[in-house]
C-alpha cells in the first residue's frame, strides 16, 4: 500500500532536485566536485561555480525537461484532493513553507533560520549558501515550473543604480552627490503567469464632437458638444502569461514597473539555479494570483472595448467577459533588492536582474520642488503680461 505522502506526491507532483541533503533532510546544498567547498550560481558563466577553487559545473537538467503551461483549473483541482489527504500525510510530510524552521550548517555547524517563505539564504557566520529543503518541490506546494537565471552582476547593478540617482528630479543635493548606499541582494521572487481565450461582450455609446457657435456680440464663442450612439459588440481576445507576483509585502507599482521580463528566456527549474541566492515561495495561492491576473486582463479588455467603441468619447455600459482554456506557470524570477537610508528614512530599490530596469524610492527636495512651481507662475504671468501687450 502506498504512504500518504506518496499518495500526495501523485496527486500534486514532485520535480527532480539535485544537490546534497544535509542535517537530516532539512536544507540542501551544492558542493564542489573538487574541493568540498558550496557552489554558487555563477551569473557571466551560467553555470555552477566554486568561489575557493574554480571549479565550475554545468546546471544538471533532465534531458526531456521544459517549461510548459499547466491546467489551472486540474490543479485546483488536486489542490483539494490534496487536503482532503492533508491528515494522513502530516506524519511524514515536510515541515510547511510558512513555518519557522532551523538548519544546522554543515560548514560552519552555525544554526540558521528559515521563517515566513524564505527558503534560500546563506549562513550568516561562514556565508555557506543553504536552501530549505524540499519547499519548492513539496507535496503541499505548487510546484515550480521554470526559473529565469539572473543575468546581470553587482558591479553593472551599482553602476546603473549612481545614473539612475543623477536622473531623479527634484531630488536633493546631497543625495545627488552622495548617492544610494547600501548592498544589492539578489532574491528569487515567486510569479504566477495566466494565460486564457477570453469571450468578451460589451455595450455603450460612441461620442461624436461637433462645434457650435453660441452667443451674440462680445459673447458670441464657439462649443464643442457630443452626440452619442448606441454601440455594442463581441469579440475574442487570449493572454499569454499575464503576470502575478506570488509575494506580499512589495509595493505592487514598482514591481510591476520592472516589466517586461523576457520570459521565453525560463529554463526548467533546478534547485541549483538558487545556489548562493536568496529565494521565497509564495505566499499568494494560486486561486487568488488568478483574481488578480483578472484584474489586469479586465484592465486591458476595458481598453479594447472603448477602442473598438471608438469616436471623440466612449461610454461603456457594461462589459461581460468569460476566461476559458486557462494555464498558468509557476516561475522564479530574479530581482536585486537594496535598501539605503537619507537622513534616517529607509528608501528600497528594485531592480530586474535580466533587463536592468530600476525602480525604486527616492527622497524629494521640497525646496527644488516649490522653487519650481514659484518659476511656473512666473512664466505663466509673462506669458499673460506679453499677450495683452500685443492686443
Amino acid at each position: 500500500m502506498e504512504s500518504p505522502e506518496s499518495e500526495v506526491e501523485a496527486v500534486l507532483g514532485r520535480s527532480e532536485i539535485v544537490g546534497a541533503t544535509t542535517d537530516e533532510g532539512k536544507a540542501r546544498i551544492f558542493p564542489c566536485d573538487s574541493c568540498g567547498a558550496d557552489f554558487e550560481f555563477h551569473i557571466g558563466e551560467q553555470k555552477l561555480k566554486c568561489p575557493f577553487c574554480g571549479f565550475e559545473k554545468d546546471v544538471e537538467l533532465a534531458e526531456d525537461s521544459e517549461v510548459v503551461e499547466q491546467d489551472f483549473h486540474a490543479m485546483l483541482e488536486r489542490i483539494v484532493e490534496f487536503r482532503e489527504l492533508d491528515e494522513k500525510a502530516k506524519a511524514s510530510e515536510t515541515e510547511g513553507a510558512s513555518d519557522c524552521s532551523e538548519v544546522r550548517c554543515e560548514s560552519c555547524s552555525g544554526v540558521v533560520v528559515f521563517t515566513g517563505t524564505l527558503t534560500s539564504t546563506e549562513c550568516p557566520y561562514c556565508g555557506s549558501p543553504i536552501q530549505r529543503e524540499n519547499v519548492h518541490t513539496a507535496t503541499k506546494r505548487v510546484p515550480v515550473d521554470g526559473v529565469l537565471p539572473f543575468l546581470v552582476e553587482r558591479s553593472t547593478v551599482q553602476g546603473k543604480l549612481k545614473d539612475w540617482v543623477k536622473s531623479r528630479w527634484f531630488a536633493p543635493g546631497d543625495f545627488k552627490k552622495r548617492g544610494a548606499q547600501g548592498k544589492f541582494n539578489g532574491v528569487y521572487l515567486p510569479y504566477w503567469t495566466f494565460d486564457s481565450l477570453t469571450f468578451n461582450a460589451y455595450s455603450g455609446e460612441r461620442g461624436e464632437n461637433y462645434t457650435v457657435r453660441v452667443g451674440t456680440g462680445k459673447n458670441k464663442r464657439t462649443e464643442t458638444r457630443t452626440r452619442w450612439y448606441p454601440a455594442s459588440g463581441r469579440f475574442q481576445r487570449f493572454f499569454d502569461d499575464v503576470l502575478v507576483v506570488a509575494s506580499q509585502g512589495f509595493p505592487e507599482s514598482y514591481i510591476i514597473a520592472l516589466e517586461p521580463w523576457p520570459l521565453t528566456e525560463c529554463v526548467p527549474f533546478t534547485q541549483q539555479y538558487l545556489a548562493g541566492y536568496l529565494a521565497r515561495t509564495y505566499d499568494i495561492e494560486l486561486d487568488r494570483g488568478f483574481e488578480q491576473g483578472k484584474k489586469r486582463i479586465d484592465n486591458a479588455i476595458l481598453s479594447d472595448v472603448r477602442g473598438r467603441i471608438g469616436g471623440d468619447k466612449q461610454r461603456v455600459h457594461s462589459v461581460k467577459s468569460r476566461y476559458d482554456a486557462v494555464t498558468y506557470k509557476h516561475l522564479l524570477l530574479p530581482v536585486y533588492l537594496m535598501t539605503y537610508r537619507f537622513k534616517n528614512k529607509p528608501y528600497r530599490i528594485f531592480v530586474n536582474a535580466v533587463t536592468g530596469e530600476i525602480q525604486g524610492q527616492r527622497p524629494y527636495s521640497w525646496v527644488k520642488i516649490l522653487m519650481a512651481i514659484l518659476a511656473g507662475v512666473l512664466a505663466i504671468i509673462a506669458a499673460f503680461v506679453i499677450f495683452n501687450m500685443a492686443k
